[in-house]
């Protein structure tokens, strides 16, 4: 148990996933329950910390793709996490200014600290959704105030779908999303792999003793047939370090992360 206390709403008592992830990536805000289910997993795996990093470069990858070489005007930022560095607002606001962001978690630390720090230029627009991954109707209706979903919209599930098990869930989920957007929007999509088994054992026992939501690694293949209908832009379903490096003579090694980015035609 822990004796720290947060903000009304807040257990931190629990781990909560994007707490952890802000510890691992170097944050502060986080509470020692999560720093100690954080410490359980690097105590098996230290090359989460890698994961952490190579995921947050993907995204940014995938979102000044979006932006400077689609076109795209519009991001839908479903599972966000607490606000770091160059978040999706900050790096497509500075291709175009007048972006539309909708952000959406369903941990009250983060609605908190978007509230603070999500802030969008003038030309822009940026909002907070507090919703669940598992509602697809509600965040396509409150994403409807701030983004116009008969213009393309570039979906961002970046490490989310990990936190639902059953695969066709998930298709069902993707499937909702995509089909309330336009032709020419785009699904950016990455998540934990079983391609390691020390990552897969330092899981297993997150998952076990932590208390925090689950999470489900899955194999390249599985990951890749959530694009099933769209067209995926290459290189196709890779790990994260290897999609569109951006520094070619220094290509970080494979972790991991694996993800892609497609358009609906």
């Amino acid at each position: 148990m822990s004796d720290e206390l947060g903000p009304p709403g807040i257990d931190t008592s629990v781990p909560h996933s994007a707490r952890i992830w802000n510890y691992l990536l170097g944050g502060k805000d986080n509470y020692a329950v999560d720093r100690a289910a954080g410490d359980n997993v690097l105590a098996v795996f230290p090359g989460m910390v890698d994961i952490t990093r190579h995921s947050r470069v993907f995204i940014g990858r995938v979102v000044r793709h979006l932006a400077e070489r689609e076109g795209i005007r519009q991001f839908l930022d479903i599972g966000t996490g607490l606000p770091t560095h160059d978040n999706t607002h900050e790096i497509a606001q500075r291709v175009s200014p007048d972006c539309r962001v909708v952000y959406v978690d369903n941990d009250p630390l983060v609605l908190a600290h978007a509230h603070a720090l999500l802030t969008s230029t003038p030309e822009g627009a940026t909002a907070y959704i507090d919703a669940d991954v598992r509602d697809p109707g509600r965040i396509l209706r409150e994403a409807a105030r701030t983004l116009d979903l008969d213009r393309p919209v570039g979906l961002m599930l970046m490490g989310i779908l990990g936190l639902v098990a059953d695969d066709d869930e998930c298709h069902a989920i993707i499937r909702t999303l995509m089909d309330a957007l336009p032709p020419g929007s785009f699904l950016g999509l990455n998540d934990g792999s079983d391609t390691d088994p020390a990552y897969v054992k330092a899981i297993e026992g997150f998952n076990a003793k932590s208390g925090a939501v689950p999470y489900t690694p899955r194999g390249p293949e599985r990951i890749a047939r959530f694009f099933d209908g769209y067209e995926l832009l290459e290189p196709g379903v890779v790990s994260c370090p290897r999609w569109r490096p951006e520094a070619l003579l220094d290509e970080p090694d494979e972790v991991a992360v694996f993800g892609g980015l497609a358009r609906k035609s």
